[in-house]
């Protein structure tokens, strides 16, 4: 395995052992050229997937990538990564238990969603307006209304048409 940092070919394990759902083995790793010390993970494919694109274009299945998306959609919420490493697994297995050589992008954004819609309302919100390319507050409304919990407000607790700013005194500066 090479060096991420100083690019020496030749690195060796110091330890390896099972990832905590064992669906991995962690290795970790140090450069005899620089001394810098990194982990690895090894997974089993089960077998090689392709994706095929909207445009028709054909690219390799990069697990890292999916689960770069999630992270994104996922960010700043109180979510468990243990539970995104959860979600990325078993969309991963999904797709290569299923038998087929090449998926559907749309495929894999919809088995995104639906596990993005149980694991948190804000990242699946976030990620469907990405994945579907919203581009009104219809679409988002829309989709918000599938989700179950919105429930309306009555008219007279609605939103008020127009918004009146409150004004705070600003704090004076201590003078030097």
């Amino acid at each position: 395995m090479r060096c991420p940092y100083c690019g020496g070919p030749d690195t060796q394990v110091k330890d390896s052992r099972p990832s905590e759902d064992s669906a991995a083995i962690r290795r970790r790793r140090v450069c005899p050229d620089c001394g810098g010390r990194f982990t690895t993970f090894e997974r089993v494919q089960l077998r090689e997937l392709v994706v095929v694109k909207r445009s028709g274009k054909r690219v390799p299945f990069d697990r890292d990538k999916l689960e770069r998306s999630i992270d994104v959609a996922v960010r700043k919420r109180p979510v468990d990564p243990e539970r995104i490493e959860r979600l990325v697994s078993g969309i991963t297995r999904q797709l290569e238990s299923s038998g087929e050589g090449e998926v559907a992008s749309e495929a894999i954004g919809e088995l995104v969603m639906e596990g993005l819609k149980g694991l948190d309302d804000v990242a699946y919100v976030r990620f469907a307006s990405v994945y579907k390319n919203f581009r009104e507050a219809s679409d988002f409304k829309a989709l918000l209304g599938t989700l179950g919990g919105g429930q309306e407000l009555p008219p007279d607790e609605a939103a008020p048409d127009t918004v009146t700013p409150i004004r705070g005194k600003r704090a004076a500066r201590p003078r030097q």
